[in-house]
């Protein structure tokens, strides 16, 4: 069983950055895509948004259009860290930041229907000037 666990989080200005983590104890990483996801506030579980999902190898990757250009995701399966660097931030993108973790799982299902075995307890993330 995988344990996930967010960091990185916290109030930024317009257009800065932040770099979130997540920590990842368990079974390998080799098996499982790994996602991250986000919930604006006062939205439930079924509006978490899926923002960005990385294959098991680190070979592909999906990003949601409203951050294109914008956020960079990676990971370091030896580590088992995967780390998601945002760049630009704007107010919309104000919310808690989940990473979750998918056995066998191809990036366009997880990314797309917000699928996960495993969910962090989230890091939040706040764009404010």
């Amino acid at each position: 069983q995988l344990q996930l666990v967010e960091s990185g989080g916290g109030l930024v200005q317009p257009g800065g950055s932040l770099s979130l983590s997540c920590a990842v104890s368990g079974p390998s990483l080799d098996y499982y895509t790994i996602g991250w996801f986000r919930q604006a506030p006062g939205k439930e579980r079924p509006d978490r948004e899926g923002v960005s999902c990385i294959s098991r190898r680190g070979d592909s990757t999906k990003y949601a259009d409203s951050v294109k250009g914008r956020f960079t995701i990676s990971r370091d399966n030896a580590k088992n860290t995967v780390t998601l660097q945002m760049s630009r931030l704007k107010p919309e993108d104000t919310a808690v930041y989940f990473c979750a973790a998918a056995f066998m799982r191809d990036i366009e299902t997880m990314c797309g229907q917000s699928l996960g075995d495993y969910w962090g307890q989230g890091t939040q993330v706040t764009v404010s000037s």
